[in-house]
């Protein structure tokens, strides 16, 4: 590993590769000191916000150093400001305990409607949420979310264990809330009947599940949290999601949260901003507790509650709902001081390991995944970071951040930027592989060729750049295919499983691109009147009408994820490219003994194509591009074998003659 170079105006100070793991070392210690070690110290849900005792009373505890008083109020005291009063405890705790009822009920029902009434030195009266809250809603036309008091008397038990940590990651992202042809939000229930199944049956072994953790505004896309211990509630109750995600794991899926850890909505009333009425809290004071682009509050890392609130956030997720763990949101603006806003990154160490790095965010960051890691050996974390960060994805122990995997970012603008930019017989074919096999060692990669951000308005869908209109009009099999809608199916599959084979250690796919979602994706929002028409997705292509080609496009998604669950090239070291042709524009990688050949040229086909294997024997047609069935025109023998002879080409022991590579297909 590379020594930490830190840079003060021309001096160079030089620091060696457990720097960071030392820094981590001291606050595992301060912990073990203060605390009595990880597990107590993230289990402050168990103490904060509302607890039941076992004689049903309640307590209600937060924390909110700036405030003069609290109290609390709520259905059960009508609203009143001023008779249920918290008492002061060291350390800007609060403490407030109701008695359990004459009958030994509890003494606040279950679903009740509550406030924290905050008074400030400055003679403030401010009414909040507790930032522990389990669940909040909103009523038809307010303003603000409510604090409803969760304590269902029948809460849903899991009925099945956690799935084992796949070897492959193949990683299905999604968002309940567009999960349906419908124009409304769409709900868990929904999601769980409907949506599953089409996973399972796709060969996906992990959903990545966006916006979860509530927030107050839908078009955010789940980015701007106001309440980091609440399941969204515009999709059901907390027992839906807990039976949605066991649901998940009977058919063998582990489910992932977008963890948003990053920054936080400015919100007052139904957020963390000023919740004891001052500026800080939870965040840093502005300007640095401020993110200019995104317009939301910044968290203080170096504060030891501020850790516990958070470390306590990702323990809940996994044992309240069972998670099997995380994606985390905006790593960039977390690592640096300056956010990653107008930098750019060369891969220079200095850009790493310099003043400009937050060290606060990242002995977080270390710290969270040590504990995950710890208390659940399966548990994966996934980092979206576009810096490159040196040893975002190695060990703690070696000084990295601990992540299992990092997302590919360059991947997808890469495809986008060729769809946008250049003419097909233009593609750079060196430029191409450069980006896809351009990782750090030992690190592994998530890849795929869009996400959610590829989709969102201003942009559109990858199928769209390739068809545009004509996906209105020229989409069915019971006609010819018009020269683009050829084109746009034939490479949609290429370009997906180019990604797939070459790309990574493992894969992702955002709702309904595994058929070619068409157009992009909007939320309701006053610029467009509110409409859900492009908040939702189009499963009634699928099922609705199965002469469309969206059918053929799932079906080659499906066999896709199957066959590499066959063979298991994500799980296998990085592929070695003998062939990257420019003027043929032809691609042949092998992985995991599996030989891949792409012909991404406009025009020509080749007969007879030499092409450069290691491993000698005989060879056959696993999954053809042209085949029938995924759009393509059948134009080969499935039947046909391959026989290598001993001669060195390219790099490899051995060559095989390949008859009838086709343009705009691949074979493997």
């Amino acid at each position: 590993m590379p020594y930490c170079v830190r840079t003060i105006y021309n001096a160079v100070i030089v620091k060696p590769p457990h720097y960071r793991y030392g820094l981590l070392g001291k606050q595992l210690a301060a912990l073990e000191e203060r605390e009595g070690g990880i597990d107590q110290f993230t289990r402050a849900y168990e103490t904060f916000g509302v607890q039941r005792r076992h004689d049903n009373s309640l307590v209600f505890f937060e924390w909110a150093p700036a405030a003069e008083a609290l109290f609390l109020a709520g259905d059960f005291n009508g609203w009143d400001k001023f008779s249920h009063r918290y008492t002061k405890q060291p350390f800007g705790k609060w403490e407030l305990v109701i008695p359990a009822k004459a009958d030994g009920s509890p003494g606040l029902e279950h679903g009740s409607k509550l406030k924290v009434v905050v008074h400030t030195e400055n003679g403030e009266r401010l009414y909040r949420i507790s930032p522990w809250a389990k669940y909040v809603t909103q009523q038809e036309n307010a303003r603000v979310y409510d604090w409803v008091h969760w304590d269902p008397p029948e809460p849903y038990t899991p009925v099945h264990k956690r799935p084992d940590k796949p070897r492959s990651l193949r990683i299905y992202e999604c968002h309940v809330g567009i999960a349906s042809p419908e124009g409304k939000v769409a709900s868990y229930s929904n999601f769980t009947a409907n949506v599953l199944p089409r996973i399972k049956d796709l060969g996906y072994n992990c959903i990545q599940m966006m916006a979860v953790m509530e927030h107050a505004y839908y078009a955010s896309f789940g980015y701007q949290i106001t309440s980091f211990f609440a399941a969204s509630s515009r999709y059901g109750t907390p027992e839906d999601l807990k039976r949605l995600i066991d649901a998940a794991h009977a058919l063998g899926i582990v489910v992932l949260l977008d963890m948003v850890h990053s920054h936080a909505s400015k919100n007052t009333e139904d957020g963390l901003n000023r919740f004891d009425g001052s500026d800080s809290c939870f965040f840093h004071a502005p300007p640095r507790g401020q993110h200019s682009l995104w317009d939301s509050r910044l968290f203080n890392y170096s504060s030891w509650e501020v850790l516990r609130f958070l470390l306590s956030n990702l323990r809940w997720w996994m044992e309240e709902y069972r998670f099997d763990g995380f994606r985390f949101d905006g790593i960039t603006s977390m690592l640096y001081h300056h956010h990653g806003i107008a930098v750019g990154f060369s891969g220079d160490y200095s850009e790493y390991f310099g003043l400009q790095v937050d060290e606060d965010s990242l002995v977080y960051l270390m710290l969270a995944n040590h504990i995950l890691h710890t208390l659940y050996p399966t548990c994966i974390t996934i980092a979206e970071d576009v810096s490159g960060m040196p040893a975002l994805c190695r060990g703690v122990e070696e000084g990295g951040l601990g992540f299992d995997y990092r997302l590919a970012m360059a991947v997808p603008d890469k495809w986008i930027q060729i769809l946008k930019e250049f003419k097909d017989e233009d593609w750079d074919i060196g430029n191409i592989i450069h980006t896809l096999i351009n990782r750090r060692y030992g690190e592994k990669c998530i890849a795929y060729s869009e996400s959610h951000d590829q989709a969102l308005v201003g942009d559109k869908t990858l199928a769209f750049w390739l068809m545009d209109k004509e996906m209105y009009t020229n989409m069915s099999s019971l006609v010819p295919m018009t020269a683009v809608i050829d084109r746009g199916i034939q490479l949609h599959k290429m370009i997906r499983l180019l990604t797939h084979a070459l790309g990574g250690e493992g894969y992702l796919n955002f709702i309904g691109n595994e058929f070619g979602h068409p157009e992009w994706l909007d939320f309701p929002r006053e610029g467009n009147n509110q409409s859900y028409h492009y908040a939702r997705r189009q499963f009634d292509l699928l099922e609705a009408a199965k002469h469309l080609r969206y059918v053929q496009l799932y079906a080659f998604d499906r066999h896709m994820n199957l066959t590499e669950d066959a063979y298991g090239w994500l799980a296998a070291p990085p592929a070695y490219v003998s062939t990257k042709h420019e003027e043929d524009k032809v691609i042949v990688f092998e992985r995991a003994k599996v030989v891949f050949i792409f012909n991404f040229h406009p025009t020509r086909s080749y007969q007879d194509y030499t092409v450069a294997v290691e491993v000698s024997g005989k060879y056959t047609i696993k999954l053809d591009s042209d085949d029938v069935q995924f759009g393509g025109h059948g134009r080969l023998d499935h039947h046909t074998e391959f026989f290598t002879k001993p001669q060195d080409f390219n790099g490899r022991s051995n060559v095989m003659q390949v008859k009838g590579v086709l343009l705009y297909q691949f074979l493997i």
